[in-house]
């Protein structure tokens, strides 16, 4: 959590030269590792039904009661615990957000973004040397399952936030019939899309592991017989043809230009003349996103994709070029009042 400043303080560090900022982003770095590490340690878990003095939160979470301390110590300070008599306690922000099983919980992403940070971006300088990547991304996801899980886990919490209002702003014509759903092995997107419109098939093209998850959201929702899950790489698979509608989300970013314009020529080609590609997308630059977190995020999240899979985040101006060359007109933004970061951006192949 943010460091506390008072106004003189916040002045030295962030409005002149008298203190370094980069010791401010020192103290959060740490602050973030502590958290994960609480949360990894099944911190927060245990003090989920109340206070607990250390030796007894040692017993639940089998670790030593001294490193344990000092760890709660800085938790405490950081704002992620409060500190009374002796014993510990989650704060209202950890209670609501760092329990796994809380609405929308936060606890997934920290897992994830603390496993990549720690785990993978040692080697930042490398890839920004090079101009590429320095692992496949998806097969290092593979040897890491907890990653793996987290990261499904935050797409399809992202999905079921997004999902009822991208399927309002999406027109779907009467007479459609079939939905292609690329790279979004969870499937919680054509789950809602079928939901909303009984007449439509969904096809979702997608590596194994992740369509293991999205195999679980169609049964659940009652749609095998109306959903096909197609194993295969994105560039490569077999999309299909005569689609009424493909959905690209949180896809494009992942890829560098010249395989984004294959994968919307790959798009055109599956779609039915005046069918509508709907790609969903963190924007590089929007002038109404005003500054803060959201847009904080979408810089390190472009740094992340360029290091980790040669992507980053494209601007609209970009894809409305990339989707006019694939043979797409139309192309328009929408904004989404559910996320500060994520867009829609939708076209319609030319007749």
């Amino acid at each position: 959590m943010p460091v506390p400043l008072s106004p003189d303080e916040a002045h030295l560090f962030l409005e002149s030269d008298a203190a370094p900022a980069a010791f401010l982003d020192l103290l959060d770095a740490v602050s973030f590792r502590s958290a994960a590490a609480g949360l990894r340690l099944g911190v927060f878990e245990a003090l989920a039904d109340g206070p607990l003095p250390v030796d007894r939160l040692a017993e639940r979470t089998g670790t030593d009661p001294l490193g344990l301390r000092i760890l709660l110590d800085a938790l405490a300070g950081y704002g992620y615990l409060t500190r009374a008599r002796g014993q510990y306690a989650n704060s209202a922000n950890t209670a609501r957000w760092l329990l796994r099983d809380a609405p929308g919980s936060f606890a997934p992403a920290l897992s994830f973004w603390s496993t990549v940070l720690t785990g993978w971006w040692q080697d930042l300088e490398a890839s920004i040397r090079s101009g590429g990547p320095t692992d496949d991304f998806y097969a290092w996801l593979e040897k890491h399952p907890e990653a793996l899980a987290d990261f499904h886990t935050m797409l399809r919490g992202l999905a079921d936030a997004l999902g009822p209002e991208i399927v309002d702003l999406v027109p779907v014509p009467a007479e459609a019939r079939s939905v292609l759903d690329v790279g979004g092995g969870h499937a919680a997107y054509p789950v809602a899309f079928l939901t909303a419109h009984p007449q439509l098939r969904a096809t979702v093209v997608d590596l194994d592991g992740a369509l293991a998850q999205g195999a679980r959201t169609v049964a659940d929702a009652g749609l095998t017989d109306r959903v096909t899950l197609r194993p295969g790489d994105l560039l490569t698979a077999d999309l299909g043809t005569d689609h009424d509608l493909v959905l690209l989300f949180n896809i494009v970013h992942g890829y560098q230009r010249d395989a984004v314009a294959a994968l919307l020529r790959r798009a055109a080609a599956a779609l039915r003349p005046g069918g509508r590609v709907v790609l969903l997308e963190p924007l590089a630059e929007v002038p109404e996103r005003p500054a803060g977190p959201g847009e904080a995020f979408v810089r390190m999240f472009s740094l992340n994709l360029f290091h980790t899979q040669g992507g980053r985040a494209y601007a609209y101006d970009e894809l409305a070029a990339l989707l006019d060359e694939a043979g797409f007109t139309d192309a328009r933004q929408h904004m989404l009042t559910g996320s500060d970061t994520d867009h829609l951006v939708t076209a319609v192949l030319a007749g």
